[in-house]
């Protein structure tokens, strides 16, 4: 991003918004005839916080998000945002701003002029076009036709159409596919300023590390059904250690018997003890006479463990695949 897009994201408010917008999602269903794509889907996404919408391809995310946008009826549940459905909103554009696919809009169109179109939909000025181009990187390319850009140029138009409105809540459905790592780092900065004004901002994907370091928040679903929701600090389970010795069941023997403290054998001859404390482990093979080759903390696997929920096939059978 240039200096004066880094600039634009420092000043850049919602003034048309009301920050404190919560989306509630309350027993959702979605039926495509005998496929069962979303069943009895129940979770919040609080403002103020980014929440990662969690799932393998198929999963039902992206339907979710479509209903949650009032693009496909439900068949039971309700999606609301800020209290209400999102057909019952007034002006949508000034209260969510979604960005489900990086292919909707006119090939022919410039960046800039794609973004005036749906601009002038809800009275939004030039200005505000210039101000979003110029926040999201795309300035040097806002009069080139969009049909040329590569993918991840797209995914920032995308979050640029979104963010028109100056909405309090955002759905994004995807958005690191297409970016390098530079875009990636840039677009979990400008995602973390704009959570920090207290807007609602959910963030679906299939991969875990894309956004581990960008959410607050978890909603983890398979088949269509929920399997986990809450902190991702939650998700880290229990700190542990890896230590490397001469003699690993003499160390294990000691841990235990002078803190209590549980081990277990890794693959390749290290030690993991169930604790975060280096020094407790350290003191111990100094007073049990053992040479220590490596200590360091780890915390819990959370790729390991996000790939153990959403590979239970539960229901699998009758809810079949739906994006």
């Amino acid at each position: 991003m240039t200096t004066s897009g880094q600039a634009a994201v420092a000043t850049a408010g919602h003034g048309g918004s009301t920050p404190g917008t919560r989306i509630e999602i309350r027993n959702l269903t979605k039926h495509f005839g005998s496929v069962i794509a979303v069943a009895n889907l129940t979770f919040d996404v609080e403002p103020g916080r980014i929440t990662g919408f969690l799932g393998p391809n198929g999963a039902g995310k992206t339907t979710t998000l479509r209903m949650a946008l009032g693009l496909v009826r439900p068949t039971s549940g309700t999606a609301l945002i800020g209290g209400v459905p999102y057909r019952r909103i007034a002006r949508p554009l000034r209260v969510v701003g979604s960005a489900l696919e990086a292919t909707n809009f006119h090939p022919g169109r410039s960046g800039r002029d794609h973004l005036r179109v749906l601009g002038d939909t809800a009275g939004i000025g030039a200005a505000r076009v210039d101000e979003l181009l110029d926040l999201v990187g795309l300035k040097d390319a806002a009069r080139k036709r969009a049909g040329g850009y590569s993918m991840g140029m797209r995914q920032r138009l995308g979050l640029a159409a979104a963010l028109i409105g100056d909405p309090p809540v955002l759905l994004l459905d995807e958005p690191t596919n297409g970016l390098d790592p530079e875009g990636i780092r840039w677009l979990r900065g400008f995602l973390r300023h704009l959570s920090s004004q207290g807007r609602t901002i959910l963030i679906s994907s299939h991969l875990l590390s894309e956004v581990e370091q960008t959410v607050d928040d978890v909603v983890i679903i398979n088949h269509g059904r929920l399997v986990k929701a809450g902190p991702i600090e939650e998700l880290h389970g229990e700190s542990t250690c890896l230590v490397r010795t001469s003699d690993p069941t003499r160390l294990a023997q000691a841990l235990s018997d002078s803190a209590g403290v549980r081990s277990h054998p890794a693959e390749d001859g290290a030690l993991v003890a169930s604790t975060a404390d280096l020094r407790l482990v350290g003191d111990i093979a100094l007073k049990t006479g053992l040479p220590i080759w490596e200590l360091r903390a780890q915390g819990g696997d959370l790729e390991q463990l996000f790939f153990a929920l959403t590979e239970e096939p539960s229901g699998a059978a009758q809810t079949g695949a739906v994006a």
